[in-house]
């Protein structure tokens, strides 16, 4: 008796798609929310299933959040609410209302980025199955965590301060004003006014 070999799908072979999590968002039959997070950007797209090939129907890049006047670090936790906000507001204004997260191969770790960006998106407008629990609090939201340590670090060591903030500094923005900032951004964001 000869059994038979199937090579899988070469994206499965390469470790970037699960066919199986990706069976199931499809079944739902609403867009799918996709966040990617590398460690300098973040970016969130409603992506609709066609036969023919997923179309993209909205992308909210941390690029953009220049436009609206932001100057910190385009990879952190409240860039990523930001940027979730941003793609929310787009999503109002396209009349797409509700989908479903994706978060693709990426570990799913409780109050991460990824779900900074996702609670940005209900904030923004739409209507994501989102539990309570997973998202990070309120005040890593606002960038508190970093206003916080930076006051510290200046205090305790201000050569290293000046290093690791050298990008908030340069773009005239001090860490310790940062939540005022993001608080700022926010109201630019879903004035509209870019």
């Amino acid at each position: 008796m000869k059994s038979t070999y199937t090579v899988p799908y070469r994206r499965k072979r390469e470790g970037k798609t699960d066919y199986q999590t990706r069976l199931k968002l499809l079944s739902s039959r609403q867009p799918r929310i996709v966040v990617r997070k590398s460690l300098k950007h973040v970016q969130l797209q409603v992506i609709d299933y066609s036969p023919q090939g997923d179309r993209v129907l909205l992308t909210a890049h941390s690029r953009e959040l220049a436009k609206f006047g932001w100057k910190g670090d385009n990879g952190n936790t409240p860039a990523a609410y930001l940027v979730g906000l941003l793609l929310g507001n787009k999503a109002k204004k396209a009349k797409v209302l509700s989908g479903i997260a994706d978060i693709g191969m990426q570990t799913s770790v409780k109050g991460s980025a990824v779900y900074a960006a996702l609670k940005g998106a209900v904030d923004g407008g739409l209507q994501i199955p989102l539990s309570k629990e997973i998202v990070p609090a309120a005040a890593r939201l606002k960038g508190e965590h970093i206003a916080q340590w930076a006051k510290t670090l200046k205090a305790k060591n201000p050569v290293q301060y000046e290093r690791l903030f050298a990008k908030y500094l340069k773009n005239k923005l001090q860490p310790e004003d940062l939540p005022a900032h993001i608080e700022q951004v926010r109201q630019k964001i879903m004035g509209g006014t870019a």
